[in-house]
């Protein structure tokens, strides 16, 4: 890792982090001066200063009726990237504690569903993520999945610890499987509607919502999230209710 991709991780834009590279090298120095060295024109190198003394990070004094700049030590950063986290803890605390405040506010937004597109193996990845955390908070932890076997493939590219991650999680998920295949993992069970034919869509159904995971005709993967209590609860009473007429038909 360089020095400017350090600087990035403390906070400091790119802006901030040219002129503090520029003062470090330079020593005491008046504006235009570090302007010069860091590439960056005289108005944003005041602006980027006015920045860096706030953070603690450069100080200045008058001398002959001029102002020089001077950028502080490594130790100061150090002591940025404490205040940093200290301030980082102290904000996941008042969230834990606001938490049941916005989960109020999030479920007076009413039953209008709420639709989200992603794309690509990240979109997927995404959605995955989404159903871990989503059940990870929820009481019932057990979701439901009908599975493409020509999605399946595509699924776990990008979170390829998917399942491991579900199973430490104690969270529990039924498929139905459309085309053949399809491995258990931990605390999964696994139902064929068919293993001759494949469907065009992965479907999961999980905590008031449900996600489609489908390909375009390029080939790339679009994703489709809907949020909504109503049609999530319709959706799984079909899948129950095909869950249990699998229980003693073999599939085709």
């Amino acid at each position: 890792m360089d020095v400017k991709k350090l600087l990035s991780r403390l906070g400091l834009n790119s802006k901030e982090a040219q002129v503090f590279l520029a003062l470090a090298k330079l020593g005491p120095s008046p504006v235009r001066a570090i302007a010069v060295e860091a590439g960056v024109n005289r108005g944003t190198t005041y602006d980027t200063l006015k920045r860096l003394l706030s953070l603690g990070l450069v100080s200045y004094y008058h001398q002959d009726k001029h102002q020089y700049f001077v950028a502080e030590s490594p130790e100061r950063l150090a002591a940025l990237l404490e205040e940093r986290i200290a301030h980082e803890e102290e904000t996941k605390r008042e969230l834990d504690r606001l938490r049941p405040t916005l989960d109020a506010l999030y479920a007076r937004r009413g039953e209008k569903p709420a639709v989200k597109y992603y794309e690509g193996f990240r979109g997927a990845k995404a959605i995955l993520r989404d159903v871990l955390d989503t059940m990870g908070r929820a009481e019932r932890k057990a979701y439901a999945v009908y599975s493409s076997l020509d999605l399946r493939e595509h699924l776990y590219k990008e979170f390829p610890n998917f399942n491991e991650e579900r199973v430490e999680r104690g969270i529990r998920v039924r498929t139905i499987s459309f085309g053949s295949g399809g491995e258990l993992h931990g605390l999964d069970e696994r139902r064929w509607l068919t293993r001759k034919q494949s469907a065009p869509t992965y479907v999961l159904l999980y905590d008031g919502k449900v996600a489609t995971l489908s390909l375009d005709k390029s080939g790339s993967l679009i994703g489709i999230l809907i949020e909504s209590q109503a049609i999530a609860a319709t959706e799984r009473m079909i899948f129950d209710r095909l869950w249990d007429t699998l229980a003693n038909n073999k599939p085709s």
